[in-house]
């Protein structure tokens, strides 16, 4: 390829890349001046529907509230998190070790994924510790992604590479080390991707079922209090704390990938090319 024919192709990817970070926040720019223009034409009032500059005011003055709630539902979430990520790495090793185990407890992780988490949280506080039960709630709806994902990566080695390690003697920690966890390494950061998202939804979920005041309060709570109170534009304030946690969680573990996996996997060659 020329030189001439790698800066244009470098510029095409440079506008491709813009395009991306401009079109979303042009998109967002004009559905929050059609949501202020509804309910300022309209006089919707606030406690029926808050306009997004309102919803911002809000945010400022009750910020003191706000952010002593997040802090306590990221550190839920992040704790459920990181139960999801080593236990379900664990498990998925194991699993690929033993056979007789991977049989024996898998359709246990299936039952578990498949039930509901507002239908286990009431149960499990009553029998854990507020805060114990909030972060189980975090790690189950966490967990079966990780394990998943770890398990189908170690079982998807391409059996010439392991042939090749079984003609040269290597042992079964050799063989997990040097070429089963490399190749699953893609599969666990993409399970770890969606357990990121799915923890802090399971934290939320189990804080409503908590329902409990205080200080250690965290946003889901906020939220229900607000809707009690017909403080809309705070429910509104919370929600979009919420979200920027998600956005921000995934974007830490999709960077955290990226990084893992610029130099050698397809799935990040193709985004530098």
């Amino acid at each position: 390829m020329s030189a001439q024919a790698k800066r244009q192709a470098a510029d095409g990817g440079g506008a491709m890349l813009v395009l991306r970070i401009v079109l979303p926040v042009v998109v967002l720019g004009l559905g929050l001046l059609a949501w202020e223009l509804v309910v300022r034409l309209n006089h919707i009032p606030p406690y029926v529907l808050p306009g997004p500059v309102l919803v911002l005011k809000t945010l400022v003055s009750d910020w003191g509230v706000l952010s002593r709630s997040l802090l306590t539902t990221l550190l839920t979430t992040l704790e459920g998190f990181l139960a999801a990520s080593v236990g379900g790495i664990a498990l998925a090793l194991l699993f690929n070790q033993s056979r007789l185990v991977e049989y024996s407890l898998f359709p246990y992780a299936v039952i578990l994924q498949v039930t509901p988490v507002i239908a286990i949280a009431p149960l499990l506080l009553i029998y854990l510790p507020q805060q114990t039960a909030v972060v189980v709630c975090a790690w189950i709806v966490g967990f079966f992604p990780v394990l998943s994902n770890t398990t189908l990566g170690l079982n998807s080695v391409d059996r010439n590479l392991a042939g090749l390690f079984q003609l040269y003697g290597a042992s079964r920690l050799q063989t997990l080390r040097l070429l089963r966890l490399p190749s699953a390494l893609p599969y666990i950061l993409g399970g770890l991707r969606i357990a990121g998202g799915l923890s802090l939804i399971g934290a939320v979920v189990a804080e409503i079922a908590a329902g409990t005041a205080g200080a250690g309060s965290g946003l889901a709570y906020r939220i229900a209090e607000s809707g009690y109170r017909l403080n809309i534009p705070r429910m509104f304030a919370a929600l979009l704390l919420l979200s920027l946690a998600g956005i921000v969680i995934y974007g830490l573990l999709a960077l955290v990938s990226h990084l893992a996996l610029r130099r050698w996997h397809e799935s990040a060659l193709g985004k530098e090319s």
